[in-house]
């Protein structure tokens, strides 16, 4: 076979498979599934590479990139395996941690307990300095102090130090000289400078997010190099590149300096990749929804533009950053596809409460024993073990590399739910089912109808191994009609990571009443943010041609605690005082649905640059190279599809050999995802890889 041109590789590790999707730079892609290996992620994603290679017969040296999406950091938040940290801040502000918010993101729930900061008090260290809030020096440095609490620190086994200075986004020097004295005096800790990480005002945020940056940062630094020594053990000498947060793509060193912009790396692709996709079919207004083996996410697309949001808290239950809850996990102030993410995925166990209720997640069995019918070890009842049992799931996922115990789905799901809720087996599995739906529902709801939006006005577009298999009942629920299953679904973050370009992000303060804003100085404060930027890209190796620059001015009313983004036009000579309050007064009536008439505020100048990569994937010439798994003969099974159907017959076709339009019930099987049309639904293909569902009648 010939070998491809700039051959590039997508991978996203999940809870349960590592994804891996290859294409040769002529639009023929290989995608792979491989059991994720927890303990060292860095091997399921190494044997991947390999074998997809070595199924495409491509050699190490073909490849020009390979694209990572890592669950590294938000594994170690989940866990709380971070590195021992310690935190010196100014005299005075130990304590800012554990005063956060001053709020708690339910107001009548008496029962929560505020998350232990991830610096026990004791950890946390004041020195003598203080800058004043117009950047005067109040107080200088004590560095004899500095030095001798570094000291204690490290005595006390602190591995990683997060420096946070009272409004030293006005005056860095007295942060910058501690990084270095610190750097210097303990070359064995690493050192996290607040100023490196997010120079703007408010010191809960500042300090949250250093500390969330320091925590994560020898974890995630030691990973990637153990990924970048063993992608060269294999033959690859391909930049290793690390999605953000955001849904762009940077260079591993990047993401080894400032984790805390990657703490949502996967999720956040799959995103950016499903609107472009809908771009391309069509599709501008898109639920997002994935569904993978740990976890759930639901994120919006309306009028193809991706929600996002400049903050995130990582916390147990459901995690969104949306803008009306705040409080309740750990707070990162930086850029971030809006996504909400619940403990619900195909291995999420099933369990029964003291009170006999029936319960799914948010613990998972993960990969590692997996779920029962894994045939791994697993000994409790998970979503997929209740799938197997209503016929959802064929013998053999990953294309034959798994194959399933159904006799064993089926004994946990009766000895664990059954009998102790005297059900028969397929009302028990087909509860779990209903109360994963109902979990995975909330996340939906969270980007959706808790922001004043209709989610039964879009298509929702559903990828993750087992997103296709719970879309249609999902999307009934939420009464919408319409249901877009991308090509290669069970891989579609990794696919999607393919489509990206780089980015960085820059910031400058610029706190004052927008009455005083001088364009001037805007325009300086401009020109300095390019010139980092274009310095940034240039490092990386792209032209002038390649580099685009997106910049916004943060607003907010005077006296408000947030603010929005505007967008700022190319030519600032466009930019006018009155123009600023205009387009401010504009977004907000657009969001919160008024606008008052009360003064407003200037926060920030921030800059997203873009590199755009030659060679990225475009979804109009994709073409799934032939796999070596044979094309299924079209067959059937009985299926369980609710108390209103039960029972029925099933036509089970490969989707490969799947054309034209049919009316479910229906099963469509391939080597990375399952898809289940239900009764009345009526699939067709959309001629570029996507399957089209619209649904009706009822759910049962």
């Amino acid at each position: 076979m010939e070998t491809g041109v700039g051959a590039r590789i997508g991978v996203d590790i999940g809870g349960t498979f590592t994804d891996l999707v290859l294409s040769d730079g002529l639009g023929r892609t290989w995608f792979h599934k491989h059991a994720s290996t927890p303990a060292q992620p860095e091997r399921a994603v190494l044997t991947g590479i390999v074998d997809i290679l070595q199924r495409a017969d491509l050699r190490p040296d073909d490849l020009v990139e390979v694209l990572h999406g890592t669950t590294v950091g938000s594994n170690t938040l989940l866990q709380q395996n971070g590195a021992r940290t310690g935190l010196i801040t100014t005299k005075g502000f130990r304590d800012v941690l554990e005063i956060g918010r001053v709020r708690t993101p339910d107001m009548f729930d008496l029962q929560w307990n505020k998350p232990a900061p991830l610096v026990p008090r004791r950890l946390r260290r004041e020195v003598t300095e203080r800058i004043a809030a117009d950047g005067s020096v109040v107080t200088p440095l004590d560095e004899d102090e500095l030095c001798a609490v570094g000291a204690d620190l490290m005595a006390a086994g602190v591995e990683s130090i997060a420096i946070c200075f009272i409004n030293s986004f006005r005056n860095p020097d007295h942060e910058r000289r501690a990084d270095a004295l610190l750097r210097q005096r303990l070359p064995g800790l690493a050192i996290t400078a607040s100023v490196n990480v997010l120079a703007e005002m408010r010191e809960y945020e500042r300090t949250s997010t250093a500390v969330v940056n320091a925590y994560v940062l020898p974890i995630l630094q030691s990973y990637l190099q153990r990924l970048s020594d063993g992608l060269l053990a294999i033959g690859v000498h391909a930049p290793l590149l690390v999605g953000d947060s955001n849904g762009g793509l940077a260079a591993a060193r990047t993401a080894q300096e400032k984790p805390v912009f990657f703490i949502s790396s996967g999720r956040s692709a799959g995103v950016v990749g499903a609107a472009r996709l809908g771009r391309v079919a069509g599709e501008e207004d898109i639920v997002v929804f994935d569904m993978g083996g740990t976890t759930a996410s639901a994120s919006l697309v309306q009028g193809g533009e991706i929600s996002r949001a400049n903050e995130y808290e990582f916390r147990a239950g459901i995690s969104t950053p949306a803008r009306f809850i705040k409080a309740g996990g750990y707070m990162m102030r930086v850029p971030t596809v809006d996504v909400a993410e619940v403990g619900s995925g195909g291995g999420s166990i099933a369990w029964i409460d003291d009170g006999g209720l029936l319960h799914v997640g948010p613990v998972s069995a993960g990969a590692d024993p997996g779920p029962a019918c894994y045939g791994l070890g697993g000994e409790r009842a998970t979503v997929s073990d209740a799938n197997v049992v209503l016929g959802y799931l064929p013998g053999d996922l990953a294309g034959g590399g798994l194959h399933l115990d159904i006799d064993k789905a089926r004994m946990v799901i009766e000895r664990d739910l059954a009998r102790p809720m005297n059900l028969s087996l397929e009302a028990a599995a087909f509860g779990v089912r209903e109360v994963a739906n109902a979990n995975m529902a909330r996340a939906i709801r969270a980007v959706s109808v808790e922001r004043g939006i209709d989610p039964r006005d879009f298509t929702l577009a559903a990828f993750g191994g087992s997103g296709p298999v719970h879309a249609c009942d999902l999307a009934r629920s939420l009464d919408i009609t319409r249901v877009m299953l991308p090509m290669m679904p069970g891989v579609f973050t990794a696919l999607g990571m393919l489509t990206g370009d780089v980015e960085r992000h820059f910031l400058t303060a610029m706190p004052g009443p927008l009455n005083d804003l001088n364009t001037a100085a805007l325009e300086v404060a401009v020109t300095a943010l390019r010139g980092q930027a274009e310095a940034a890209l240039r490092e990386e190796n792209f032209t002038t041609e390649q580099m685009s620059y997106a910049f916004s001015l943060e607003l907010r009313f005077e006296g408000q605690d947030s603010e929005l983004p505007i967008l700022l036009p190319d030519a600032l000579d466009q930019v006018s005082l009155s123009w600023l309050r205009q387009q401010f007064l504009a977004t907000y009536e657009a969001i919160y649905q008024y606008a008052a008439d009360d003064a407003v505020e200037v926060v920030n100048l921030r800059l997203l640059a873009r590199g755009a990569r030659p060679g990225k994937l475009d979804f109009r010439d994709v073409s799934i190279a032939d796999t070596d798994t044979p094309l299924r003969v079209a067959g059937g099974r009985k299926v369980y599809f609710g108390r209103g159907h039960g029972w029925l017959q099933t036509a089970v076709l490969d989707r490969r050999a799947f054309s034209g339009a049919a009316v479910g019930p229906m099963i469509l099987e391939s080597a990375d995802s399952t898809v289940v049309v239900p009764p009345e639904g009526r699939v067709r293909g959309d001629g570029l890889g996507n399957l089209l569902i619209e649904l009706t009648g009822e759910t049962e």
